[in-house]
């Protein structure tokens, strides 16, 4: 005679509740970490491409002797002399050159508030990452 056992084999609902609750505690560990590097890195991209721009604009105006205060059209007077191509933002946004001798700008906020609002220690409501 054979003998079949009337139980089978598997997992019981509590070991299937530790396993959903052991994955829970990892993403609330990880996801917070994901999004704050996800910010730093967004902040860093923006805050080279500003200081790409204004080394670009700085050039342009040393060379063509223009003044503090000078405009500069952006796009057209930088590309591809200066810069390979204009800057794209992170997220969207513009960038803009400003005169000559005025910071350029991502979303009419320069580097220093960028980077004001939107460090790793010091991030704030106001980060736009």
């Amino acid at each position: 005679m054979t003998h079949t056992s009337s139980r089978t084999r598997g997992f019981t609902l509590v070991e299937i509740m530790i396993v959903v609750l052991i994955l829970g505690i990892l993403l609330a560990i990880a996801v917070p970490n994901f999004l704050t590097a996800r910010t730093v890195s967004r902040t860093s991209e923006c805050l080279a491409n500003l200081k790409e721009l204004n080394t670009a604009k700085e050039q342009f105006g040393m060379e063509n002797g223009l003044i503090t205060g000078s405009p500069v059209n952006d796009a057209a007077d930088l590309v591809p002399v200066y810069i390979e191509q204009w800057p794209i933002g992170p997220i969207s946004g513009t960038y803009s050159a400003n005169p000559i001798g005025s910071d350029p700008t991502f979303n009419s906020q320069n580097s220093n508030a960028i980077q004001a609002e939107c460090s790793a220690t010091t991030m704030t409501t106001q980060c736009p990452f």
